[in-house]
């Protein structure tokens, strides 16, 4: 069984849609992320700092998935991040009501000793020093660290952030942060320029049209499924790479073709995510339901093609 060691929020999020709306509910970018993971088999854990507010029962409905919550440091008198945003009708914008850092605000990552072998590190979006410091404190060298990352750490903390991303083998980040991190607006320029800031591989996602995984010039493209009703994005990044991250770590293989299949997977188990507010959908997702839109994927995109 595969190691995987998540750092990401825990937190509590309040979201608003053309499709509804919601009080505070279960969120963060670890949540989703060792979710998604949970779907693989492999022993995953998450560093992540909560204030007392967090839930029992939000703590055991990880712990129940083989998520080991060691790293987990909860502060008494203290409140859980929390965020708010309310989506526009194309859902591909939105705008944020609120943030309470909150805990968040002084977090700094323990990672637990059973962990610091860990066979692939996702570091969830996150300030890039403590992202950094997670990856201080691994003893041997990963067979991968992922890095996922966003446009406000490359307006706030832009020296710290490319001091992560030469240490790291993979980014994923959107086209709209590609493209301002690199001042490229070709995504295929944008990759090049990424990789010789030091990772080996470029994931680039797209929401709702794919996502792209960039090697030495390879390219491979991977489809959104087209769906019949999207509820709530938040979170389908972060569950894209849980299963990205998840079955790298299962599989324990990181070769370009390897990839390939993680960023399927990616795509397969966000696309569930969109389905309903927040986590719900993840947390009754079974086994069955995943394999079978594996094969919705496989037919969207195999065809028989005669080149002379």
């Amino acid at each position: 069984m595969g190691k995987l060691l998540i750092v990401g929020t825990l937190a509590f999020d309040a979201i608003e849609s053309p499709f509804g709306k919601t009080d505070k509910i279960l969120g963060g970018a670890g949540t989703f992320i060792g979710l998604a993971a949970a779907q693989f088999n492999v022993e995953s854990a998450i560093v992540s700092i909560v204030g007392d507010d967090f839930n029992q029962e939000y703590l055991d409905l990880l712990s129940q998935r083989n998520i080991d919550l060691s790293g987990v440091e909860i502060v008494k008198g203290g409140k859980t991040f929390f965020w708010s945003g309310k989506y526009h009708n194309d859902l591909n914008t939105r705008d944020t009501l609120v943030t309470e850092l909150n805990t968040l605000a002084d977090f700094d990552p323990k990672v637990p000793d059973s962990f610091k072998d860990a066979d692939v590190v996702m570091l969830g979006n996150l300030d890039p020093n403590i992202q950094l410091s997670v990856i201080n404190q691994v003893s041997s060298r990963p067979k991968l660290i992922i890095l996922d990352t966003m446009n406000y750490w490359m307006n706030h903390t832009w020296n710290d952030l490319l001091k992560v991303i030469q240490r790291v083998d993979v980014i994923t980040l959107n086209d709209e942060e590609a493209r301002q991190l690199t001042q490229e607006y070709s995504l295929v320029r944008a990759a090049e320029k990424i990789e010789e800031m030091g990772p080996k591989y470029v994931v680039i996602k797209k929401g709702e049209h794919g996502a792209l995984l960039f090697h030495r010039k390879k390219i491979f493209f991977a489809p959104a499924l087209p769906l019949e009703e999207v509820f709530d994005p938040t979170g389908a990044g972060d569950t894209f790479a849980g299963g990205f991250a998840g079955y790298l770590a299962s599989t324990k293989n990181v070769s370009f073709e390897n990839l390939k299949n993680a960023v399927i997977h990616g795509s397969n188990l966000a696309s569930f995510c969109v389905e309903r507010f927040g986590t719900e959908r993840m947390v009754d997702l079974t086994f069955p339901e995943v394999q079978r839109r594996l094969e919705q994927f496989k037919e969207l995109t195999q065809f028989n093609i005669e080149i002379e």
